[in-house]
C-alpha cells in the first residue's frame, strides 16, 4: 500500500480555502466516482481501491491519499494530480 502526502500552504483563509477544497472535491467524486462527506475542517474520500482527506486549516492543506495494492504503482501519477489540483485550487 502506498500513501501520497502532500502539504501545501495558502494564504487565502480557512473559510476559502475550505471552499476550494470542496471544489476539488467535487472534481474527485465526479472524476473518480468518490464519495466524500467533512468531519470538521476534514474532508474525507473514499474509493475502490482508494480513501484518503483532505485537511483545511487556517495556512496550509494537508491531501492524503492511501492507494490500495492494485493503484500502488500509480503513485507517482497520484502524486503529480494532486499537485497540479492544489496549484489550481489554492492560488
Amino acid at each position: 500500500m502506498a500513501t501520497v502526502d502532500i502539504t501545501r500552504e495558502h494564504s487565502l483563509g480557512k473559510e476559502q480555502a475550505r471552499e476550494r477544497a470542496q471544489q476539488l472535491a467535487d472534481k474527485l467524486a465526479q472524476k473518480l466516482d468518490a464519495k466524500c462527506s467533512w468531519e470538521g475542517d476534514q474532508l474525507n474520500f473514499k474509493r475502490s481501491g482508494a480513501d484518503g482527506c483532505i485537511i483545511v486549516s487556517e495556512s496550509d492543506v494537508r491531501v492524503q491519499v492511501k492507494l490500495g495494492m492494485m493503484l500502488t504503482p500509480m503513485a507517482g501519477m497520484v502524486k503529480s494530480e494532486v499537485q497540479k489540483a492544489l496549484d489550481k485550487y489554492l492560488t
